[in-house]
């Protein structure tokens, strides 16, 4: 089923968040497939020894995000939707913009410093990812 959670006590993030991160990322890269069920949410808290609340909580939120769907008395399973890992990497990459945009303002940097820097950011990645080949 979902074995496999890892909970970090020095992560800064609520637990909540970081089962939704490893539910979204299983699906996105297709461990977790359309229609396959995930154990209740009573199973995932005895088995990460946390509170009911908390899975709950996780789970309400996948479900509003479309990574999971919710059948009163049957469970939940990934939502269906051939898109879902594209979905889910959209939302992680339009996160991470938000937040450079952010520390670049608090930087000073105007648009087009930021520009360059990512240029130059993906142009690094090529010349590594060419250097592997």
């Amino acid at each position: 089923m979902l074995s496999g959670i890892v909970l970090s006590l020095t992560d800064g993030r609520p637990m909540y968040l970081q089962i939704m991160e490893q539910i979204r990322r299983r699906v996105a890269v297709g461990d977790l497939k359309v229609g396959q069920p995930l154990p209740s949410i009573r199973q995932l808290a005895v088995e990460l020894q946390i509170s009911v609340i908390t899975v709950k909580r996780a789970y309400l939120e996948l479900e509003r995000e479309g990574v999971i769907a919710t059948q009163h008395g049957k469970g939940s399973v990934v939502a269906a939707g051939a898109d879902t890992g594209s979905r889910i990497y959209e939302r992680e990459l339009a996160k991470h913009l938000e937040e450079i945009v952010r520390l670049a303002a608090l930087l000073g940097l105007g648009s087009r410093e930021l520009q360059r820097r990512v240029r130059d950011a993906a142009d690094k990645l090529t010349e590594v990812e060419k250097e592997r080949r």
